[in-house]
């Protein structure tokens, strides 16, 4: 891997000395890149570089103005639409009826009253005897009065449904949509705020504070606590010595102590010895690449990816 290719030149000396069942490898780290699936200015960045940070932290916020009003637009109609719905399960009473009755009724005089008056200045109009303004102002009148009456009207007839069960059916659809939608926009309120999804070291952050950031763009890259192993490469002859599972031991320069880990991968093809850490003697040589995980969480804690290791099949 290229980024391990400076860590990696180290092993070239301690390649041409080991021994038969010495193999030379390197510390590995799986890395963790966090980003949002929503675009936006970065509000707030709340690590910085090297620091070790928990599980469920914040790590970072994006702006949330628009999708805030969004979600509380979302709300609104959600309660809206459940007041109708309660209101359609309760239905109307018939003081209720008898008071839209009575100002259908007011409405409709009003509109007369708006319609006569509207008609004897048309005539007085053209005779020049009022302004065009002032008849523009009757007609404005006339036509809202006859529109307040249809409006009524309807109400009064939808009052007076003897069977409304259909309609309850469809509100209670509304409700539901209204519903989804609020869960859609909180959903886009918390992709604005990502938190880590596991314990790790900050490896580096990839934007700085008002910086824009596009959707999927990872802004902070996490090399992850628990996932650190030793890879290391064994010659095809001594392949059969290595087993999945099996202990080894690993060795890190001014350690006093080796490092149990135990193999968890085996590659299943062989491969010439990587040109980073070949000796003269080895150059042709075909090996396999095996993975190790350490035992104790402390040791993971204590290595670092790309630092040059050796391990042995025994203390």
């Amino acid at each position: 891997m290229k980024k391990f290719l400076l860590a990696l030149v180290f092993l070239l000396c301690s390649a041409c000395g080991s021994e038969k069942d010495m193999f030379q490898g390197y510390v590995e780290g799986e890395y963790l890149y966090l980003s949002s699936s929503r675009s936006g200015r970065l509000e707030k960045l709340h690590v910085v570089k090297g620091e070790q940070i928990q599980k469920d932290m914040l790590v970072f916020e994006l702006e949330n103005e628009s999708e805030k009003y969004a979600l509380a637009q979302a709300k609104g109609e959600m309660q809206s639409a459940l007041a109708q719905l309660n209101d359609m399960k309760v239905g109307k009473r018939p003081e209720e009826i008898a008071m839209a009755t009575a100002m259908l009724n007011q409405a409709r005089a009003e509109a007369k009253n708006a319609n006569v008056l509207l008609k004897r200045n048309q005539e007085l109009a053209a005779k020049g005897a009022i302004s065009r303004q002032d008849l523009d102002t009757l007609r404005a009148n006339a036509k809202a009065g006859n529109e307040k009456v249809s409006e009524l009207m309807h109400q009064v007839e939808v009052y007076q449904l003897p069977n409304r069960e259909q309609q309850i059916e469809a509100q209670s659809a509304r409700y539901e949509a209204s519903k989804a939608i609020v869960a859609q926009r909180e959903w886009d309120l918390v992709q604005k705020q990502l938190y880590s999804p596991s314990a790790g070291l900050v490896y580096d952050t990839l934007y700085n504070e008002g910086e824009w950031v596009q959707a999927g763009s990872p802004v902070v890259w996490l090399l992850l606590q628990d996932e650190i192993k030793i890879r290391f490469y064994v010659p095809e002859e001594l392949l059969s010595k290595v087993q999945y599972g099996q202990k080894v031991y690993v060795h890190v320069d001014g350690a006093d102590q080796s490092y149990a880990a135990k193999i968890n991968y085996i590659s299943p093809s062989c491969e010439y010895t990587p040109p980073v850490i070949y000796s003269n003697e080895t150059r042709s040589k075909l090996v396999y690449m095996i993975e190790a995980v350490p035992e104790e969480l402390e040791v993971r804690k204590l290595l670092h990816a790309g630092q040059p290791v050796s391990v042995s099949l025994s203390e």
